[in-house]
C-alpha cells in the first residue's frame, strides 16, 4: 500500500512575460495527502498534526467547502457535476500546510483516481489573497494523459491577480506525483502568453527528518508565501504594470473566509 502522506521540496517560480517582464522564484515544500488516510497522517512524525496546532499542520476545513462537505463528498460532488464517478477511488491532495498555525494555498490540486488506479479527475482549488476561492474541475479527456504528464485546458473564471484580468485561458501541464512532481500553468490572455507559473519538486518521505529538513530549506513556508504575493505586487507596481480594479460582483464560488 502506498503511503499516506509525502512531502514534496522544490520550487515554485513566476514568470509576467507583458507588459513589463517580471520573474521569481522561491524555494517551497508541498504535501501530498490521500485524503481517507489522514488519521495515518496524523501519525507520521510528532511535528505534523491534523487539525491541531504543530509545527506543521493540515486541517481539512482550510480546503474544499470549508467544513460544509467532507473534503471527499466535496471533491466527489464536483466531479460528478462534470459527468465522473470515482466509484469510491482514491483522492491525493497537493497543498502547503500551516506552519505555526499559519496557512494560506494560492493553488491547492486534487488527483481523483477511479476504483482500478486510473486518474479520471483533477480538481484546481484557487484561491486569492481578497480571500475568495474557485475550483477549476477538469476530467481527464482522451489523449490528454501520455504516460506520468497530463495536459489540459481551462477558461480563466476568477481573478488571482490585481495586475491580470478575469478572462482568458489557463494552459495546464502537469507531472502527476512520482520521484518527482510538476504543475505548469500558462495564462493567455487573447494576445499571447502573458503569465506562466510552475512548481517542480522532488518526492521526500513526510517523516520528521524530511519536515526538519524542509523547514530548515524554506523557513516559516507560508508566511514566506503570504509577504511574497504582497512584495512582488509591490515590484509589478514599481515597474508600471496597471492595477485593476476588483469586480464589483463575488465570483461565482462567492466570498471564502480571510486567509487565516
Amino acid at each position: 500500500m502506498s503511503a499516506p502522506g509525502l512531502l514534496y521540496r522544490g520550487r515554485v517560480a513566476h514568470a509576467r512575460l507583458r507588459p513589463a517582464a517580471h520573474r521569481f522564484s522561491y524555494k517551497v515544500f508541498t504535501l501530498l495527502l490521500d485524503i481517507d488516510r489522514l488519521d495515518e497522517v496524523d501519525r507520521l512524525t510528532p511535528l505534523l498534526s491534523v487539525g491541531r496546532f504543530n509545527l506543521l499542520g493540515f486541517h481539512p476545513d482550510d480546503h474544499g467547502a470549508r467544513g460544509a462537505l467532507p473534503l471527499r463528498a466535496h471533491v466527489e460532488a464536483l466531479l460528478a457535476a462534470e459527468g465522473v464517478d470515482l466509484a469510491g477511488g482514491r483522492i491525493r491532495l497537493l497543498c502547503y500546510p500551516r506552519v505555526l498555525g499559519i496557512g494560506f494555498n494560492p493553488l491547492s490540486v486534487y488527483y481523483a483516481e477511479d476504483r482500478t488506479g486510473r486518474l479520471v479527475g483533477i480538481v484546481h482549488e484557487v484561491r486569492n489573497t481578497f480571500g475568495e476561492r474557485h475550483d477549476y474541475v477538469l476530467p481527464v479527456r482522451p489523449g490528454e494523459l501520455m504516460g506520468d504528464r497530463l495536459r489540459q485546458t481551462a477558461a480563466k473564471r476568477f481573478r488571482v491577480s490585481p495586475f491580470l484580468g478575469t478572462t482568458g485561458t489557463y494552459r495546464f501541464r502537469l507531472v502527476l506525483p512520482g520521484e518527482r512532481i510538476g504543475i505548469s500553468i500558462v495564462e493567455d490572455d487573447g494576445a499571447g502568453p502573458i503569465l506562466a507559473a510552475s512548481f517542480h519538486g522532488e518526492r521526500r518521505p513526510l517523516g520528521t527528518a524530511a519536515v526538519l529538513a524542509a523547514c530548515l530549506a524554506a523557513p516559516l513556508l507560508t508566511w514566506k508565501v503570504i509577504a511574497a504575493i504582497r512584495f512582488e505586487a509591490l515590484r509589478l507596481w514599481w515597474k508600471g504594470v496597471a492595477w485593476r480594479r476588483r469586480p464589483a460582483f463575488p465570483e461565482p464560488d462567492g466570498p471564502a473566509p480571510e486567509i487565516r
